[in-house]
């Protein structure tokens, strides 16, 4: 934590600076407005200590004091002074002062005042910290070989500083990836602060991004400016219009940006983690993408597994949802029944993982008491007018002979299972009630050539 010290004279600056160095904090000087306004664009301090009239100086320290609070409403600045009365005091502490002391001041008075000062500074930081953090976990749950797999990558780069561009369906957990890169990694009590590509509006994304000045309401910072220190996600940055790319990309490139309607360069230190679901290499070749923008966003390329590759774990996110809707919600805690589990498992997932949470969340809120959830709850799954022994056959499965219709029945209920199971051949045959021998002579005769570890047709089964 670092203090400024704003006086004219030197002896008194450098004095207090000796001092506080002593003490064991970092230190650093400034004669003027001009040395201590870009000293404070440069880094803003943990405190300043100030003094009120600055000799050949653009401002004074009322002036100094204003502009800070504005800009950098968390420093806590103590105000010094030669020249102090109570009407000077006063002004200082309305325009936001943490305290005031008159010259010549005891030292050990000082040194309480700055004491307190920086731990007010502390306090205030871990407050909006925990406010800015969001309700969503970023805990990541499975035990799929995809997953793992996932998980393995994404624990190779939370204690780098390298750009992350993670890849996938929408609602496949992106941004729960890039939550969980944030949470392990050494920047994980600094902001999370997300960027919606898609949602804001072409005309103000430069408003929002790099925030703005106007004489009417000061400073509004933008959304980089309040991720400094931590992290800023950019979700489906494929959204994001071509000009504010270029000054995305200048922003990575210097780590620092001006305010619209502003003048003062701001600084920034911030880690980068986007995220698209979109081909950026055919959006570059149709010009909707800089090429540039993509080679510094792509350091770490990481692909997130859709739920279809997944669906082993499905049960463990269905209870991890029941209980977080219980616990945010007060919705019931309830079980699964082995066919509801297997109904969840073989159905199709287009939206992915936020999907199955929208599924959860509507069953817990029409369901049927505390009980077991059913099969029949789950959306697609009510009961058919026919009695639950007849089957509807499609007019092309009905058109083939006994065996032919037996065979096509068989391979796509196997395959189904498979995928159910990830792959695992040992528990599909375990599930269906057949020799693990036996199913991969049945897989052969129906034509099955093999399944990959996620389901997907093709290659060596696999257990």
């Amino acid at each position: 934590m670092s203090i400024l010290i704003v006086d004219d004279e030197q002896d008194i600056r450098e004095l207090v600076g000796d001092i506080l160095r002593d003490e064991g904090y970092t230190v650093r000087l400034a004669a003027n407005s001009d040395d201590c306004m870009a000293a404070i664009n440069a880094e803003p301090p943990s405190l300043m200590i100030l003094d009120i009239w600055l000799k050949d100086s653009r401002m004074d320290g009322i002036d100094i004091l204003k502009t800070v609070k504005r800009d950098n409403p968390d420093v806590p600045v103590v105000i010094i002074s030669g020249h102090g009365n109570i009407e000077i005091a006063v002004a200082a502490i309305k325009q936001g002062a943490y305290d005031f002391i008159e010259k010549p001041f005891n030292i050990d008075q000082l040194m309480v005042v700055v004491a307190r000062a920086m731990e007010t500074s502390r306090l205030r930081r871990e407050n909006q910290e925990l406010r800015r953090r969001d309700v969503a976990s970023s805990e990541m749950l499975g035990s799929s070989a995809a997953f793992k797999a996932l998980k393995a990558n994404l624990d190779k780069v939370t204690k780098s500083n390298g750009r992350v561009m993670l890849t996938g369906q929408p609602g496949s957990g992106k941004e729960m990836a890039a939550r969980y890169i944030h949470t392990q990694s050494n920047r994980a009590a600094a902001p999370f602060v997300t960027v919606s590509s898609a949602s804001i509006e072409p005309e103000r994304m430069e408003e929002v991004l790099f925030g703005r000045e106007t004489p009417e309401r000061g400073v509004e910072p933008g959304l980089l400016e309040q991720a400094h220190g931590g992290v800023v996600y950019f979700d489906e940055v494929a959204d994001m219009p071509l000009g504010t790319q270029s000054k995305i990309l200048r922003v990575l490139t210097e780590q620092q940006f001006t305010r619209a309607g502003g003048t003062d360069k701001v600084r920034v230190d911030l880690r980068v983690v986007s995220s698209t679901c979109r081909d950026l290499r055919a959006e570059i070749g149709l010009g909707r993408f800089r090429q540039e923008l993509y080679d510094r966003l792509n350091v770490v390329p990481i692909a997130v597994p859709s739920l279809a590759e997944r669906r082993e774990d499905i049960p463990e996110l269905t209870r991890h949802f029941i209980e977080w809707f219980h616990k945010s919600q007060g919705l019931p805690i309830r079980d699964l029944t082995e066919e509801a589990e297997t109904v969840l498992q073989t159905m199709p997932w287009p939206g992915n993982i936020r999907q199955l949470r929208n599924v959860i969340e509507r069953v817990l809120i029409l369901g049927e008491g505390t009980g077991p959830i059913e099969a029949h709850e789950l959306p697609g799954s009510e009961p058919k007018a026919q009695s639950d022994t007849n089957l509807s056959l499609g007019g092309a499965i009905a058109t083939l002979p006994l065996r032919e219709a037996r065979e096509l029945f068989e391979r796509e209920y196997l395959l189904t299972q498979i995928s159910r199971f990830g792959g695992n051949i040992s528990r599909t045959a375990s599930f269906v009630g057949m020799e693990r021998s036996a199913l991969h002579r049945k897989l052969k005769s129906l034509g099955v050539v093999g399944t990959n570890r996620n389901g997907g047709r093709g290659g060596d089964c696999d257990e």
